[in-house]
């Protein structure tokens, strides 16, 4: 099986700060952590964290610590309300890099008693940061005994991810230069991550010819349409006859990339992310996900579930407006990247809750929705959108630097300096926004890291 754990970028910052406060002394903190269990996959999720004061603890030195447990008793009543976890962290100032026999005892005597106060058998977990800021992890079953956490991921500015094994596996010649350019690191990172492509058209298809291309170890594509003529103008490698054979989109990128031969996995889903909540269970199990569709709803929905499930999302558009007279007025593309616990594309401007609900409406029903939207009784949305293939290119690209810059930055700017970008193509002009110039989205913080629940992300409709 495997056992992860996933912490917001936020969440990260305010252990390592307090792990490290500057003394060489080790510090501890308690996190409650939402759940996702598979048959082959259990996940914990970081959703609320408690930083163990230093004045609570009656040894405090470089290799022991002793605390009082009285603050983290909020956390302990919340375990019968629900199926959360519990997560153990403390630092190593020494930098050892495994856990020692008094961290065996020491978490053998905390999660006897958590298992008291828990209703389910479900594990809990302990972790230990290094120096460097790297994590190492375990379960911690019922029976107390452990397990390696065998992933742990990082969802910040910087997107990160600690292995319990590392990949030592021989690069391959067709790697070389993206080696050269950005190093053995990230490649052996790129390898092992699984990305999800939500939207396999004019953007989906150029993001997924450049991920194959950089050895991204596997790719789920969902996409519920299938190839059109109309469509051969900016898919990639599609051919005349598969419009003529009407074969799925992501039928048509999977074959190409098994073509393509560089080893990278891929899983398909022919299906509207509205269709079946086993898809969207598929996405939360990935690294990172790309949502490359014009649909607001869909957007919301990745955007909730990104939050919930604490994953990387990457929110890619263009915009292209007609002059009525066969020419184009303006040509605007933008990438978000929104990380779990911050803004989120509503408080962006992107779109607003009226904006959600004509999409929803007209995915359900476009006649009617067109009907009511011509006699002005709902909020207009774009519905069908031109598209150029070096336009989508050109958004894709960036969408895709922007990725690579945050597993391995190489830009003169942090990652954090490049929250959103807005490429004006008519204008000739690039606008770069921090996190910091938008708004907290304050409904979705709360649910960063809740992971599992009824209704599946808070949304009814995704339960009928």
């Amino acid at each position: 099986m495997q056992l992860q754990l996933k912490i917001s970028g936020e969440h990260y910052s305010l252990l390592k700060d307090h792990l490290f406060p500057g003394d060489g002394k080790e510090a501890v903190a308690i996190a409650l952590c939402g759940r996702h269990i598979n048959k082959n996959y259990h996940c914990l999720y970081i959703h609320d964290i408690i930083l163990i004061p230093y004045e609570d603890c009656s040894i405090r030195e470089k290799d022991i610590i002793r605390w009082s447990t009285l603050k983290i008793i909020p956390f302990l009543k919340r375990l019968s309300k629900g199926d959360f976890g519990i997560l153990k962290i403390h630092c190593h100032p020494t930098g050892v890099n495994d856990f020692s026999i008094q961290d065996d005892i020491s978490d053998k005597e905390f999660f006897d008693s958590v298992f008291g106060w828990s209703d389910s058998t479900y594990p809990h977990a302990s972790a230990i940061m290094l120096p460097n800021g790297k994590i190492i992890g375990r379960f911690a079953f019922e029976d107390l005994h452990f397990e390696p956490i065998s992933k742990i991921s990082i969802a910040g500015d910087k997107i990160e991810f600690f292995y319990e094994i590392e990949n030592k596996n021989v690069n391959p010649d067709f790697a070389f230069r993206t080696i050269q350019t950005f190093g053995d690191e990230t490649y052996n990172k790129l390898s092992q991550l699984k990305i999800a492509i939500v939207g396999c058209s004019g953007t989906g298809s150029p993001v997924i010819e450049q991920l194959v291309r950089l050895g991204v170890g596997e790719l789920v594509l969902i996409d519920p349409n299938v190839m059109e003529f109309k469509n051969l103008n900016r898919i990639i490698n599609s051919k005349f006859s598969d419009a003529e054979m009407c074969k799925p989109k992501v039928q048509v990128l999977s074959e190409v990339i098994k073509t393509i031969g560089l080893g990278t996995k891929v899983k398909t889903f022919q299906k509207n992310l509205f269709d079946d909540v086993e898809v969207l269970k598929t996405i939360l199990r990935c690294d990172i996900v790309f949502g490359c569709m014009d649909s607001v709803d869909g957007r919301f929905l990745l955007n909730q579930l990104c939050t919930f499930y604490l994953l990387p999302y990457f929110d890619i558009g263009v915009k292209l407006e007609a002059d009525g007279k066969g020419g184009i007025n303006q040509i605007v593309a933008s990438v978000h990247y929104i990380q779990p616990g911050r803004s989120s594309l509503i408080t962006r401007g992107m779109f607003d809750m009226d904006d959600v609900k004509a999409s929803s409406q007209y995915r359900k029903c476009p006649e009617e929705f067109l009907e009511l939207k011509k006699n002005a009784y709902i909020k207009n949305i774009r519905v069908n959108n031109p598209a150029v293939i070096s336009i989508n290119m050109t958004v894709a690209s960036h969408a895709i630097n922007d990725f690579l810059n945050r597993i391995h930055p190489f830009k003169v700017e942090s990652p954090g300096s490049y929250a959103s970008s807005t490429i004006d193509i008519t204008e000739g002009y690039i606008i770069n926004s921090k996190e910091e110039d938008f708004e907290i989205d304050y409904y979705l913080k709360k649910k960063s890291g809740r992971g599992d629940m009824s209704p599946f992300i808070e949304m009814s409709e995704l339960n009928l």
